[in-house]
């Protein structure tokens, strides 16, 4: 069972979607199962359908999410410092070509949001930025040819 590295931010909103499904999104579901029953043959009744694919997905997530909750290593991103890019740091980047800078945060898959400048740790940037520090040339492969960036700062917390 591998670990599941999130920062605070991202294990709180699993925690909350966890509750709203169980007592708000289950409930719901159940009612409307209850509904479309009333109205006759389940065979064609279009509304009880929808509702237990409904149920169906709502079950789905809520197993995915109790299993991500379980492997969840939260990692408190103020108690960490350093030089060197890892899970948690702030990074600015300088593309090579046209000295545009861009700011990620490196979080866990969960939390990625790349328009909100959150960086899936899993995700080829990050993973060629682990290790490296203020100053280092890192080049990614993309869709759209080999990127060159020049890291600017690391700051954590």
């Amino acid at each position: 069972m591998n670990k599941l590295p999130m920062t605070m931010d991202g294990y709180n909103r699993l925690q909350e979607e966890l509750k709203r499904l169980k007592s708000v999104d289950r409930p719901a579901v159940i009612r409307a199962i209850a509904e479309a029953r009333t109205h006759g043959d389940l065979a064609e009744n279009a509304e009880y359908h929808a509702a237990r694919e409904r149920q169906s997905f709502i079950e789905g997530r809520l197993a995915e999410l109790e299993d991500k909750i379980a492997r969840a290593e939260v990692i408190d991103v103020s108690k960490l410092s350093g030089s060197v890019i890892k899970f948690g740091a702030t990074v600015t980047l300088a593309d090579e070509e046209t000295e545009e800078e861009q700011t990620y945060q490196i979080v866990g898959e969960d939390e990625a949001d790349i328009r909100n400048g959150r960086l899936s740790v899993t995700s080829p940037l990050a993973r060629a930025l682990i290790g490296k520090g203020k100053g280092d040339s890192v080049e990614v492969s993309t869709p759209r040819g080999a990127k060159s960036y020049e890291v600017v700062t690391v700051v954590f917390g």
